[in-house]
C-alpha cells in the first residue's frame, strides 16, 4: 500500500483534542489529505502516551488507526544503524527516536509529505535533499 504522507503524533493528537489550539487547522489539514497517511509504532507510542490519562482520546486514536487512514510503517532490525544515523547527525535539535523513523520511513517510502505541527524540527530534516512539505502550515 502507498502511503500518501506521514502523520506525526502531534497533529494526530490535535486532530482528535477538540481543544487543542490547533485542532482546527490539523481537522481541515487533515481532510484535504490523501489518505492513507503512515505513521510508525513509536510515534503511536507517543500518541498513546500522551493521551494515556483520557479514555475518550484512547478510543478516538483507536478508531484513527482502525479506519485504515493511518497505517502503521515497519521498523525492523535492519533500520536501526540509519535511525542512530539520523539521530546523531540531527543532535543538536535534538532529535527524538519518533521523529528519527519519520524521516526514515520518508526517504525508504518516497513521500516528503507530514502532518505534523513540530514545525521547528520538520522545517530543518531533511528527506535526501528535499525540505519536508509540511501540512497544516503555519499560517493556517
Amino acid at each position: 500500500m502507498q502511503v500518501r504522507g506521514l502523520a506525526d503524533t502531534g497533529a494526530m493528537l490535535a486532530l482528535l483534542d477538540v481543544d487543542d489550539k490547533w485542532h482546527e487547522q490539523c481537522s481541515a489539514a487533515y481532510a484535504e489529505l490523501q489518505k492513507p497517511l503512515g505513521t510508525t509504532a513509536a510515534v503511536l507510542a507517543e500518541l498513546f502516551h500522551l493521551a494515556r490519562r483520557r479514555r475518550t482520546e484512547m478510543e478516538a486514536i483507536w478508531s484513527l488507526v482502525r479506519s485504515e487512514a493511518i497505517t502503521v510503517l515497519p521498523i525492523a532490525d535492519a533500520d536501526l544503524p540509519p535511525l542512530d544515523a539520523l539521530m546523531a547527525k540531527y543532535a543538536d535539535r535534538p532529535m527524538d527516536f519518533a521523529d528519527a523513523t519519520l524521516v526514515h520511513v520518508a526517504e525508504r517510502e518516497s513521500t516528503d509529505l507530514v502532518f505534523t505541527i513540530d514545525h521547528n524540527d520538520f522545517e530543518t530534516y531533511r528527506v535526501q535533499t528535499r525540505s519536508f512539505r509540511i501540512t497544516p502550515s503555519r499560517t493556517s
